[in-house]
């Protein structure tokens, strides 16, 4: 019998893998555990069922996800084939009907020649063959439990509790100092100092803010290691001065004085094009974000490259435990697909899920696994996985501060970005013609 491909797991990431592999020639085993074995999300047995939103993010190649759907595109995405497919009017962004949407892909993958579904739940990877894990956020208690013994007790979490970043190219640096708490660490951190009045206002918003409420299988999340920063508000005006806003060991340069109040932002990549904002995880809605947080001196005009959440998700730590080719660092033949890498969002999910595929089918044929180049959306997005801090690691989205800069200085937020993405689009390209 020739060696298979186990693909386990049937959401985006994983019927992109199964989808690029089968399309390469390969024989693909798909495991979904729907309907024998629901989740507290799902409410069909189709494969690719969007339990969220049914809009993949904007169309325009100018905003980030455009640019990753065009990449998508350009690799053979099945994601994106039935999301034009199945359509519907939403302004700038891609839309679609969701049970067409899921119909489409579940027809096409359960017909493909090369493609065995196979409605189970899978409670250990496979000794045999090559497999990818794509079981996404909601990955069964059973197969967390094994992940957690196999890769490392310390190596899965299975809560999001993400702060906001913004880019850091639009902070006003004239309010803010950096510098660490009694000098410690180096200039680790943007400081935001408040006076009180400031840190009154903002209390007040916070305050006042609307909240997305948790599901029901969400709300064990709410421990203090997660502890939304409204949630720590309503314990009293104070709190946050003892917390994520405690101002001991800072001191303003431009006063001299230690400030009423200080919002820290830590560098989210190498490059620091990117700052999250240290201890705001967050269930405000996110207009209500960009409202409250732009109180922040400094970050007045501040644009968000992503917002904050608190949900279910188990995701593994990609820093530690993968190479930028999705593989398994411990066991190349095992890779990992979709939000369980890290990933936020659908389009990046099955972005992750055809590397995935793509790399699976290269080990069949002895060839080496590959990866596009960092210049792209879905290569920016691998290296941020693979790369980030392993102490601070948590779920990233599509976002131009993942991409190098500019090789020369190009003026307006709007040029800029479109020279990044027809860079970007150019580079894969060039790196799809040169693949065998």
């Amino acid at each position: 019998m020739a060696e298979v491909i186990n693909v386990i797991g049937g959401g985006l990431a994983g019927v992109e893998a199964a989808w690029k592999a089968a399309e390469r020639g390969h024989k693909v085993r798909l495991f979904e555990m729907r309907p024998k074995k629901n989740t507290p999300a799902h409410k069909t047995d189709k494969l690719a069922e969007l339990v969220c939103s049914n809009t993949l993010g904007g169309i325009d190649i100018t905003t980030p996800r455009g640019l990753l759907k065009k990449e998508m595109e350009l690799l053979g995405s099945l994601i994106i084939d039935a999301a034009k497919r199945t359509s519907v009017p939403a302004g700038g962004a891609l839309a679609v009907d969701r049970e067409k949407f899921a119909d489409y892909i579940t027809e096409k993958i359960e017909n493909h020649p090369n493609i065995e579904v196979i409605r189970e739940e899978v409670k250990e990877i496979p000794e045999e063959g090559i497999t990818v894990v794509a079981t996404g956020p909601l990955t069964s208690n059973e197969f967390s439990k094994y992940l957690r013994e196999y890769l490392g007790q310390e190596e899965l979490s299975f809560y999001d509790a993400i702060s906001p970043i913004v880019y850091a190219d639009t902070i006003d640096y004239s309010k803010c100092f950096w510098g660490s708490r009694w000098g410690k660490g180096g200039d680790d951190y943007l400081n935001c100092p408040m006076t009180e009045e400031e840190y009154d206002r903002f209390y007040r918003a916070l305050m006042e803010a609307e909240k997305v409420p948790l599901k029901d299988f969400e709300k064990a999340c709410y421990f203090e290691g997660c502890m939304p920063i409204e949630e720590m508000a309503e314990r009293g005006k104070e709190t946050l001065l003892f917390g994520p806003l405690r101002p001991v060991g800072l001191i303003d340069p431009r006063t001299g004085k230690q400030p009423y109040a200080v919002v820290q932002l830590r560098k989210e990549n190498r490059e620091g094009t990117l700052l999250n904002l240290v201890g705001f995880q967050t269930k405000l809605k996110y207009p209500e974000q960009k409202r409250v947080f732009r109180l922040i001196p400094g970050l007045e005009n501040a644009e968000f490259a992503r917002y904050g959440s608190i949900h279910r998700n188990t995701f593994i730590k990609s820093p530690v435990l993968l190479k930028r080719t999705l593989q398994l660092k411990k066991n190349p033949r095992v890779l990992f697909a979709g939000q369980i890498t890290g990933v936020e969002g659908y389009p990046e999910s099955a972005a992750t899920g055809i590397i995935a595929g793509l790399n699976a089918s290269r080990l069949l044929e002895g060839k080496e696994p590959v990866y596009p180049p960092e210049t792209t959306m879905v290569g920016a997005l691998l290296k941020y996985i693979t790369s980030a801090d392993p102490k601070h690691f948590q779920p990233m989205n599509a976002n131009f501060g993942l991409l190098p800069p500019p090789e020369r200085r190009i003026k307006g937020k709007l040029n800029r970005r479109k020279y990044l993405s027809e860079r970007a689009l150019r580079d894969m390209e060039k790196w799809l013609k040169g693949l065998s």
